[in-house]
Parts: C-alpha cells; sequence; structure tokens
C-alpha cells in the first residue's frame, strides 16, 4: 500500500486493520515489550526486524493472544482483542499464524491437516472444505502430496503446508514468525516464494524475519525493534539506503 493510499484512508476517518495501541508486555519482571505503537494497515506487508530477543516473536503472539499483554491495547478491525471477554476462538479465526516449526497434525494427511480446522470450527462440510483445500495446495504448489504425511515431505513442503492450513480459514491478517529459520539454506526460497504470492494477492501480513532481502523486495515497511522497543519504521529503501537512527546502521552493517 502507497503513501498516499494510506492518506487516503486517514483522510476518509478509516482504522487501520491491526492496531497495537501503547503495549506492554511483562514476562515476571522482564519488560520484553515497552510502550509498542503500531498501526498495520489493510493490504499491508510489514516486516519486523531486529536482534534476537528483541520482541519480534513476543509481539506476534500478542496479536492473536498465545501471549497476554498487561497494558494498552491490541484492536483487529477496530475492535479490541485484549478484551478479556473477547472470542479468543473467532479472533483466531481472522488472524493466521505460521510459526519456526511447523506443527503438522503427524497422523493426518496434507489435505487432512487442511480440512480439520474448517471443518471443526467453522463447520464447513467435508466436499467445500476439500474443495478449498485442494485450491489452496495448489497454490502453494503442493497439489501432488495432499495424500502424504508430514514426515514424507520435505522442511519447505511441511512449511508450506502451513501456510496454506493457517489460510484455510480465510484469516484478515497473516502472522509469520521466523518461518523459513529452521529450513535448510536451499529450501527457504520455495517458501519465500509463496509468501511473496500473497504479498502480490493483498494479504496483509506481519512478518517477523532474518531475510533482508525478502524485506527489501516484498515489505511495505520495515520495523525495527531492539529491546523491546520500536527504534525506527520506514519503507525499505530509505530503512536500507539510509536509515534515521544510530541502532539501524549499527544493525544493518552487521547484515548487509
Amino acid at each position: 500500500m502507497s503513501d498516499s493510499d494510506r492518506r487516503s484512508a486517514d483522510d476518509a476517518g478509516e482504522h487501520a486493520l491491526l492496531e497495537f495501541e501503547h503495549v506492554d508486555k511483562y514476562f515476571g519482571d522482564t519488560h520484553v515489550l515497552k510502550d509498542i505503537s503500531l498501526d498495520v494497515e489493510d493490504g499491508e506487508v510489514c516486516v519486523v526486524v531486529g536482534p534476537s530477543g528483541s520482541g519480534k516473536s513476543t509481539l506476534l503472539r500478542c496479536a492473536n493472544r498465545l501471549e497476554e499483554i498487561q497494558n494498552g491495547d491490541i484492536r483487529l478491525d477496530g475492535r479490541s482483542i485484549s478484551d478479556p471477554d473477547a472470542d479468543i476462538n473467532r479472533l483466531r479465526q481472522r488472524i493466521g499464524m505460521v510459526f519456526q516449526s511447523f506443527n503438522l497434525f503427524p497422523h493426518k494427511t496434507a489435505i487432512e491437516n487442511l480440512t480439520l480446522a474448517p471443518r471443526k470450527v467453522r463447520g464447513i462440510d467435508e466436499a467445500a472444505a476439500r474443495e478449498r483445500a485442494e485450491e489452496l495446495l495448489a497454490e502453494v504448489g503442493l497439489s501432488d502430496q495432499a495424500d502424504s504425511y508430514p514426515n514424507q515431505l520435505s522442511g519447505g513442503q511441511q512449511q508450506r503446508v502451513a501456510i496454506a492450513r493457517a489460510l484455510a480459514m480465510d484469516p484478515r491478517v497473516m502472522l509469520f514468525d521466523e518461518v523459513t529459520s529452521a529450513l535448510d539454506p536451499e529450501l527457504v526460497g520455495e517458501v519465500l516464494e509463496v509468501m511473496r504470492g500473497l504479498a502480490d494477492e493483498g494479504m496483509t501480513m506481519m512478518v517477523v524475519t532474518h531475510e533482508m532481502g525478502f524485506a527489501r523486495e516484498v515489505a511495505d515497511r520495515v520495523v525495527l525493534m531492539d529491546e523491546g522497543r520500536i527504534v525506527e519504521t520506514g519503507d525499505p529503501e530509505s530503512f536500507f539506503e539510509n536509515p534515521e537512527t544510530e541502532r539501524g546502521e549499527q544493525f544493518l552493517s552487521k547484515l548487509l
């Protein structure tokens, strides 16, 4: 989404699709997210980068309440998801998440992994769920692996199944938490290619990654986190070519 598109949305009084407002998160006495405020617009690809331990993954986990926040608010489409009375199951239907570990059901085939939640959670009949699952497996290039079990698939194939499984719930937002970190280097590209395709289709995405090439190529905005804070945000060209902060320069100097 271009800056002009975002300004038009703001002028129309529309809210961002996913909003973090003054969010604080503690693990015991450790303050891991410190006054985080961030808006992710509909259709935007927001890539979050930073050193290990900076709070990137925790931020994503708070977005679908795998972790609870202590202060602030997180809103999806204008509705608070931090409210204790919020319907967590309904929320998680609208926010898909893909993890570093694939978390596929080992005793179910690829297509069974995709159809289970739509049938059990959304009440979709088996024929419709299977038809949608077949479409998604084709989209991630795995039509020929529909009846394979996870242990028969490569790591890259398993991760693509995991992405398709998250998409099977028709989410508004997709969260990707270092989804290529556990893969052999030669398998990384096939997963990133699927993510590029989703970006091209207009899927709203928050992506935590160490893949700077992907961030430079696909992101609408790059967010740099350090020690639990957002220290810099910008479009990829500005961030990579002319970072605004000393911390941004230090981070990039160690990577590029």
